[in-house]
C-alpha cells in the first residue's frame, strides 16, 4: 500500500517468484514449505510511508510526511497438490485491537476500506506455487463487473466518462489479475519470500548472492540480491533470515528520468538555482531493499517478516515498512519506530467512504478518493483577518465543466484558469508547498488541499461525491461577477 502521493515513483507493479540460492552443504537444514490446510492463520501487518523532500525545501516540516496503517488478514490454505495450492484471504480494513496512538493517524485504514468497496470484495482466493507466490486469481469476472457497475453508476448516477481512464485501469487489472493481489494482500508475496518449495541447508553467517531483472517503465534493471542466514532458535524452532536487494544505480537512475523531469520542472525557479553537483544528484536515482525473516523449522512457513525498501530520486526519498506477525506465534524482530510511536505526524488526507452496501473495508492507490471538501454552505469572509505568511490570490476562470474523476468513480469540477491566473496559481502553490490550503468560491470554502508540489497548467480540480453541488459551482463560474480566492488555512 503505497501513498497516494508517490504513486508516481511506483513505475511497476512486479510480482517476481524469487528462487533460493543453492547453499553450501551443511549448516542447517531449513524444511520444505508444507503449510496444513484448512486452518486458518490470522496476521497482524503494520505499514508506514516517510517521504523525505527536503532538499527542494527550506520550510521545516514541509518537506515530510508520514502515513501509516494496522491490519488484521487471515489466510487460509484451502488445498495443496504437486503443481501449487488454493489460498483464501480474508481482508479487513478494521483496526486491531492495541494499536498505537489515535485512529486518526491511520490514515491508510481508510484508503484501504476504500479499495476493497471499488473492487466489491473482502475476500480473495489465489492460486499460488508450492512457494506461496500468487499465480493467478479466481473470480476475475465478478470483481470486474462490479467495479464497471460502480464506474457506470458513480455518486448521483453520473457514469465515468470513457477519457476519465477508469475504464483503461479496469482493462489492465483484468488483463493482469496479480496487480489485483498486490494492491489488495501484498503481505501474500512477502511471506512467501520466506518460504521454499524443497529443504535449503544454509550455513549461519554464509552469505549467497543471486540476480534478476526487474523492468521499470521499458527500462530492464539488474537487481543483485543477497541471502544470509542470521541465526536459528532451537527452542522456539525458527530461522532468522535476511534479504538485501540492491538494484543497478545506473539502470535504475535511466529508468527514472521521466519522473525526476517532471519533478524539477514542478520546482523550476528553484532548480535553476542548482550547482551543476546538486543538479547530477538529482538526476540519480537509486533502490534498496532490506528484509527480515522468521522461519518455521517445523513446516517452512513464514512467521514473522519485516521489510524495509527505500527509493531515492529526484533529490526525494521514499520509505516504506511493513512488518507482519502471525498472531500464533510470539513477535522476535524489532520494529522501527514509526510503525509503534504513539504520537505520529500525519498529513490531513480527510478521507471518506466510497459508498457501499455490500462490503466495508478497502485501498487501491488508483482507485481511492482525493481529500474530501468542506461543504459549500460553510462560508469564509474573504478578507479575514488572519495571518498570513503568504497573500492570498484572486483567480480567473477560462472554463468549468463537471467531468467523471478518474480515480474515484465520481464527479470532479474540471476548472480552466486564463493565463494570467494560471501563472499567478503556480506561483500560490510554488510558495505554498506542505503548507494547507483554502480555495473559495464567491466567499464559500469548497475545498482545503494541503500543497503537495507545484501545480502547472492552469488546471483547479474539485473533487465532490454530490454531482449536483458540482454542476451549481460550474454555473456559478460562468457568471461575470463570479470570483475564485486561493489562500493558505487561517
Amino acid at each position: 500500500m503505497t501513498s497516494l502521493y508517490w504513486k508516481s515513483f511506483a513505475s511497476a507493479c512486479l510480482c517476481v517468484t524469487l528462487s533460493h540460492p543453492a547453499w553450501s552443504a551443511g549448516g542447517i537444514e531449513i524444511p520444505g514449505y508444507a503449510p496444513a490446510t484448512g486452518v486458518e492463520r490470522s496476521y497482524r501487518v503494520l505499514k508506514a510511508t516517510e517521504t523525505d523532500m527536503s532538499f527542494w525545501f527550506d520550510k521545516p516540516g514541509a518537506s515530510a510526511m508520514t502515513m501509516r496503517g494496522a491490519f488484521r488478514q487471515r489466510m487460509t490454505v484451502l488445498s495443496r497438490d504437486e503443481d501449487g495450492m488454493r489460498v483464501r484471504w480474508s481482508l479487513s480494513a478494521d483496526l486491531p485491537e492495541g494499536i498505537a496512538g489515535l485512529a486518526d493517524s491511520y490514515q491508510m485504514n481508510l484508503l484501504y476500506r476504500n479499495s476493497l468497496t471499488a473492487y466489491g470484495t473482502a475476500a480473495l482466493e489465489l492460486e499460488t506455487d508450492l512457494n506461496g507466490n500468487p499465480r493467478d486469481l479466481s473470480g476475475v469476472d465478478q470483481i470486474v463487473t462490479h467495479m464497471r457497475e460502480m464506474a457506470a453508476n458513480g455518486p448521483g448516477g453520473v457514469p465515468a466518462a470513457g477519457e476519465s481512464g477508469v475504464y483503461d485501469i479496469i482493462a489492465k487489472l483484468e488483463a493482469n489479475p496479480l496487480q489485483i493481489i498486490a494492491a489488495l494482500v501484498p503481505e501474500a508475496q512477502l511471506l512467501a519470500t520466506g518460504q521454499s518449495y524443497q529443504a535449503e541447508t544454509m550455513e549461519i553467517g554464509q552469505a549467497s548472492a543471486t540476480s534478476r531483472d526487474e523492468d521499470y517503465g521499458g527500462v530492464s534493471v539488474p537487481v543483485t540480491s543477497t541471502w544470509t542466514l542470521e541465526s536459528t532458535d532451537a527452542t522456539a524452532r525458527t530461522a532468522t533470515l535476511s534479504l538485501s536487494e540492491e538494484a543497478d544505480a545506473a539502470a535504475f537512475s535511466q529508468s527514472q528520468q521521466p519522473a525526476i523531469a517532471n519533478l524539477i520542472s514542478g520546482f523550476a525557479e528553484r532548480a535553476k538555482n542548482l550547482t551543476a553537483d546538486q543538479l547530477a544528484s538529482v538526476k540519480r536515482a537509486s533502490k534498496s531493499r532490506s528484509v527480515k525473516l522468521v522461519v518455521s523449522l517445523n513446516d517452512g512457513s513464514t512467521l514473522e517478516a519485516s521489510e524495509i525498501v527505500t527509493v531515492a530520486s529526484g533529490g526525494t526519498t521514499l520509505r516504506t515498512y511493513t512488518h507482519i506477525q502471525r498472531e500464533d506465534m510470539p513477535a522476535s524482530l524489532q520494529l522501527p519506530t514509526v510503525l509503534t510511536a504513539k504520537d505520529l505526524q500525519t498529513p490531513d488526507l480527510h478521507i471518506e467512504p466510497l459508498p457501499s452496501s455490500k462490503v466495508g473495508p478497502g485501498i487501491l492507490d488508483e482507485l481511492s478518493i482525493p481529500p474530501a471538501p468542506r461543504k459549500a454552505s460553510q462560508t469564509v469572509a474573504p478578507d479575514n483577518d488572519g495571518p498570513k505568511a503568504i497573500a492570498p490570490v484572486s483567480l480567473e476562470v477560462k472554463s468549468a465543466k463537471v467531468v467523471s474523476a478518474p480515480t474515484s468513480f465520481g464527479s470532479e469540477l474540471d476548472i480552466m484558469l486564463t493565463p494570467e491566473s494560471a501563472a499567478k496559481y503556480q506561483d500560490f502553490t510554488q510558495a505554498a508547498v506542505g503548507e494547507i490550503t483554502q480555495v473559495l468560491i464567491n466567499g464559500k470554502v469548497v475545498i482545503e488541499p494541503r500543497i503537495l508540489t507545484p501545480i502547472t497548467g492552469g488546471h483547479l480540480v474539485i473533487s465532490e461525491p454530490d454531482s449536483k453541488l458540482l454542476q451549481d459551482m460550474a454555473e456559478q463560474l460562468t457568471l461575470p461577477e463570479a470570483k475564485i480566492l486561493v489562500r493558505l488555512r487561517p
